[in-house]
């Protein structure tokens, strides 16, 4: 993608304040330095800066500005390297895919063997570096509507551009092998996928019609509207005000007024029972302080006999663990507020705080990776109507890193994607 964008790209430093290069310290730098000649030494890729090349060949970045991009990644290991790329520092080589480049060091973190790309002396200074999410953040009811804002309310004319018609903002369930040539990935196979992942969640939920259904984080409506369709009565909540406004709009054009009703509603404030409750890929965006919190409004919503439905992005456990009280590119720039859970840890909560077993259903990884391919190839076709929106160069930048980040996540296994059923275990 490379050529889509100049090498003397430079940011807006008053519109991206937080892309103003770092004051450079030597130490800091050459510590930065050493680490990259560390990571490339078995690494399957190519890192060219000062025109010398380190790694062992593979997907190729060229680092344009070496001082600038060393002090980024000196001043803050879990943003530097992506604001590096936002600020133009780095791009891959012509003709290499920015997800491809991205793998070999996502597949590094998922390495039972290694999931670290430092040695262990080098990991007990990663304090120096390593920021602590900040306190602005907080997933309180008033925190939480202005974190979801952030991302979901930017524009929904933008997320027309790039996801399929139905609106819908998570994986999709294909009926091929996901992992086969991503290359070969088209926009015109993701409107069924969506459709399909759609109606497996309503059909491992058991709703038809007549069904009760609460569906939480609902996005612009794709999940409630299918259900409707289906003949259910569907209560839809999102926190997100422009998000709301599009989804009734979206209801509205459906035909299924009289089935949905849409509120601007936070999950703790929802009242009544629900034979059904469905969440699709909104635990990400609950905070760990707030997952107790979110399987008991879950648990409490059930009617008798009710089954519940999550869709959720996982990671393992250790590196759950490891990272969650730090503070990396996608909380900065994408997801604030946002922690992704493990399987391990979603049973943990559900086994001390409520009385729900849970069942994974399926894993979805190698489909969510093929789904942001084909998010990204749109992106990538559609920026000049989403430039006419008002975003600049670097938001371009933000998403496609964005994406191909996430792509290389989930193809390497760091990243997976799953069901889960829960049902109360008493009746």
């Amino acid at each position: 993608m490379t050529d889509l964008f100049t090498a003397v790209h430079e940011p807006a430093v008053e519109t991206w304040p937080s892309l103003a290069a770092p004051r450079s310290n030597p130490v800091r730098r050459a510590g930065a330095h050493a680490a990259l000649r560390f990571i490339a030494r078995d690494l399957p890729a190519t890192i060219t800066l000062d025109n010398r090349s380190y790694g062992l060949g593979g997907p190729a970045m060229q680092v344009h500005r070496t001082g600038p991009f060393l002090d980024r990644l000196g001043h803050d290991a879990g943003s530097g390297f992506g604001e590096a790329y936002l600020a133009g520092d780095w791009d891959p080589e012509p003709g290499t895919d920015l997800a491809d480049l991205l793998l070999p060091f996502a597949q590094r973190f998922s390495s039972e063997q290694d999931r670290h790309l430092l040695p262990k002396w080098a990991q007990s200074l990663r304090w120096l570096v390593t920021r602590s999410q900040p306190g602005d953040q907080e997933n309180d009811r008033a925190g939480a509507r202005e974190n979801i804002s952030r991302h979901y309310d930017l524009s929904n004319a933008m997320f027309s551009e790039f996801l399929d018609p139905s609106l819908t903002y998570s994986a999709a369930l294909f009926d091929q092998q996901p992992e086969s040539d991503l290359a070969t990935a088209s926009y015109d196979e993701l409107s069924n996928a969506q459709l399909r992942k759609l109606d497996a969640i309503l059909d491992a939920a058991g709703v038809v019609s007549g069904s009760r259904v609460l569906d939480i984080g609902c996005g612009w409506a794709s999940l409630a509207i299918r259900a409707a369709q289906r003949g259910a009565w569907v209560t839809a909540i999102t926190i997100a005000s422009q998000q709301a406004l599009l989804a009734q709009r979206r209801i509205a054009d459906a035909g299924v007024s009289d089935r949905v009703q849409v509120a601007l509603r936070d999950y703790r404030d929802q009242i009544g029972v629900f034979d059904a409750v469905l969440s699709v890929e909104m635990i990400e965006a609950v905070g760990e302080k707030y997952w107790p919190v979110y399987f008991d409004a879950i648990e409490r919503r059930l009617a008798p006999g009710g089954k519940a439905v999550i869709q959720a992005i996982v990671m393992p456990h250790d590196r759950m663990l490891a990272t969650r009280n730090t503070f990396t590119w996608v909380q900065k720039y994408i997801f604030p507020g946002g922690l992704i859970p493990s399987v391990d840890v979603i049973e943990q909560v559900t086994a001390q705080h409520t009385g729900l077993q849970t069942e994974v259903l399926r894993h979805m990884g190698m489909d969510y990776a093929r789904t942001l391919r084909i998010w990204r190839n749109r992106f990538i076709e559609h920026w000049p109507a989403i430039a006419d929106l008002g975003f600049d160069a670097t938001f371009r930048r933000m998403w496609e890193f964005y994406l191909a980040y996430s792509e290389a996540g989930f193809r390497a296994g760091y990243l997976d994607d799953v069901q889960i059923l829960l049902t109360k275990r008493f009746g």
